[in-house]
């Protein structure tokens, strides 16, 4: 991806982040890519690709986030992530997911939703490979999930939530291989 690329895709997401879905006209989002006009159409040539876009840029920041290398070799990999996923919060997003924002706005938009199966999917799956807890996805799911939409409201108490449900798991997951 060529950088001026990456440039319209970050502006995108950052216009989004802070205005939402329905709220930039195409001057708040040019503005925002630091390109002209015909540029942005040049590269995204609709506001459905830039919103896909955006949502496909935040996604890799988020997955190079949580996901890094130091994660994989803690002793709780699974709790880490969870931290991880606070932080993120704490410096992204701190009013919800992105992606949930999106679908929200244009609920019948079919591209939207599988974006956004994709990369809740993608999320769990990497969890559950790092962590040893393969087959439990859905599970993670749920507890990433619950922690992202309680942070806005309880902050470091939802992650101290999310790692507690995490370890409950972890101890039936050995449990139930012993």
């Amino acid at each position: 991806m060529s950088d001026l690329q990456n440039q319209i895709d970050a502006g995108l997401e950052r216009a989004f982040a802070t205005h939402g879905f329905a709220e930039p006209n195409i001057e708040t989002l040019r503005k925002a890519t630091g390109v002209s006009l015909r540029t942005l159409y040049k590269y995204v040539p609709s506001r459905e690709e830039m919103i896909l876009r955006a949502l496909e840029y935040r996604n890799s920041r988020y997955m190079a986030h949580v996901f890094t290398e130091a994660v994989e070799t803690e002793p709780n990999p699974l709790e880490s992530i969870m931290d991880r996923v606070a932080t993120w919060m704490d410096l992204e997003t701190t009013h919800g997911c992105l992606f949930h924002a999106a679908v929200a706005s244009a609920p019948q938009d079919e591209k939207l939703r599988a974006l956004l199966n994709r990369h809740k999917a993608e999320m769990a799956e990497r969890a559950a490979r790092i962590s040893g807890m393969l087959g439990l996805e859905d599970e993670i799911s749920v507890i990433v999930e619950g922690l992202m939409q309680s942070w806005p409201l309880r902050g470091q108490g939802a992650v101290e939530a999310a790692k507690t449900l995490c370890g409950l798991m972890s101890k039936t997951k050995r449990s139930d291989t012993e």
